[in-house]
């Protein structure tokens, strides 16, 4: 089951803070990353669902790119953040529902439907058993339909010390203020070196950030820290994996750092579960 209390992160209150900061470029943002991953895949009249919807960001993008959205996520804050999100852009929309439920009750999913596509980024390694939810993660994909997740890549002992680290910043204020008053320096320091050794304008890396799923640098610094529980994998088996289930890879964009997620894009060709 997902993990409850004080150790695991309130992902609600980090997406609550960027719904203060959410801007037209953040959203045009997001909608260029996904179409670019999705290529010429067309969203218009689809069913789209949202596995951990968090600020509801990419649901947004999705209705606004033509689908029919469905948006759930475990945490009542992230809920409410979409449910804000939906407020702002499509009031009163009956083409976009938004429910609290887990990618892990199987009796909340069969009560959705089916999907031509499912969208989960970044979420399913933060269950705690993240191989049962890559599992209930293509239930709902009909035949033809595309899953699109996001997992952790797995770096042995490096994603082992992380894990640590993580689990202490979720355990209380002082793991939380003790991990921030550490790792936050580190963040920026390393990134202004990066920067000055590319003799790059440092001030860029804040202002660009946001090309990325449409996140700003510091929400995505507190998200990383506190994202517990924490389960990677590697590419292989995650691809091995789906085609064990009837999927076939469409698109495969690995990480650009070791620690970050690898992206995919599967396609359902049988039902064979």
């Amino acid at each position: 089951m997902l993990k409850t209390g004080k150790e695991r992160f309130p992902f609600g209150e980090n997406w609550s803070d960027f719904l203060r900061i959410l801007s037209d470029e953040h959203i045009f943002e997001a909608e260029k990353a996904l179409c670019a991953f999705l290529g010429d895949i067309n969203l218009k009249g689809k069913r789209f669902l949202d596995i951990g919807s968090g600020s509801g960001l990419h649901s947004l993008v999705a209705r606004k790119m033509g689908a029919e959205v469905v948006s759930f996520d475990y945490d009542l804050q992230s809920v409410i953040c979409t449910r804000e999100l939906k407020s702002r852009y499509f009031s009163n929309d009956q083409l976009w529902k938004i429910e609290q439920g887990s990618i892990l009750d199987r009796e909340f999913l069969d009560s959705l439907g089916d999907f031509d596509i499912a969208y989960a980024w970044g979420v399913l390694h933060h269950t705690g058993v993240l191989w049962q939810a890559l599992y209930n993660a293509q239930l709902p994909v009909r035949e033809g339909g595309l899953l699109f997740v996001a997992i952790y890549n797995d770096q042995g002992i490096i994603s082992a010390i992380w894990k640590i680290i993580k689990r202490f910043y979720c355990s209380g204020w002082l793991g939380r203020t003790l991990m921030s008053a550490v790792f936050y320096p580190i963040f920026f320091l390393s990134g202004l070196l990066i920067d000055i050794v590319r003799l790059r304008n440092p001030a860029a890396r804040y202002r660009e950030h946001k090309k990325y799923r449409g996140m700003s640098l510091v929400h995505d610094w507190r998200d990383w820290l506190g994202g517990y529980p924490f389960e990677p994998a590697e590419a292989v088996r995650i691809i091995s994996y789906y085609k064990n289930l009837g999927f076939e890879l469409v698109h495969l964009l690995p990480t650009t750092h070791g620690f970050g997620n690898n992206q995919f894009l599967f396609r359902r060709v049988n039902r064979t579960s």
